[in-house]
């Protein structure tokens, strides 16, 4: 399937709207990518999909990109946007950047004017810094792979 040249959706749903199959193809994309393509063992499972909002991208029936929206408290005392991540096959289509202005633009309807914090892997950090996220700490490491906390206003 080329995702090039088929039109991107956004969905956006609370856990208890999601069905059967957007839980499937969600936890599948991250086990993916996370577990699999980027070799981290960890526990995807943190009982905060409950909490989150779903913000997916889908590419016809393909879920292209994902990420979950956390009230402030959640994870950070701010608002988040967290387990970010693209399908291989929806990398280089615009999905991600779609996936990030949509979630943010949520974060401000859902929450009002706020600070937006991120645990952003670092060399993604260039296209975050390009949304309007600034750098809000020390680089540390997380199951291996180097990250830095980022945060924006809406």
């Amino acid at each position: 399937m080329s995702t090039k040249s088929m039109e991107l959706t956004t969905v956006i749903k609370s856990f208890e709207e999601l069905s059967n199959h957007e839980l499937y193809a969600i936890i599948r994309l991250r086990n993916e990518v996370f577990v699999v393509e980027q070799d981290c063992v960890f526990q995807d499972a943190d009982n905060k999909d409950q909490l989150a909002y779903h913000v997916m991208i889908k590419c016809g029936d393909l879920l292209a990109a994902y990420a979950r929206v956390l009230p402030a408290g959640a994870t950070f005392a701010e608002a988040s946007i967290g387990r970010v991540v693209s399908d291989k096959q929806a990398r280089g289509t615009g999905a991600g950047r779609r996936l990030m202005k949509d979630s943010i633009s949520f974060v401000k309807s859902e929450y009002g004017s706020c600070t937006i914090r991120i645990g952003a892997q670092t060399y993604l950090n260039e296209f975050y810094k390009s949304l309007g996220f600034e750098d809000a700490g020390e680089r540390y490491l997380e199951d291996g792979i180097e990250h830095v906390e980022m945060t924006m206003e809406v």
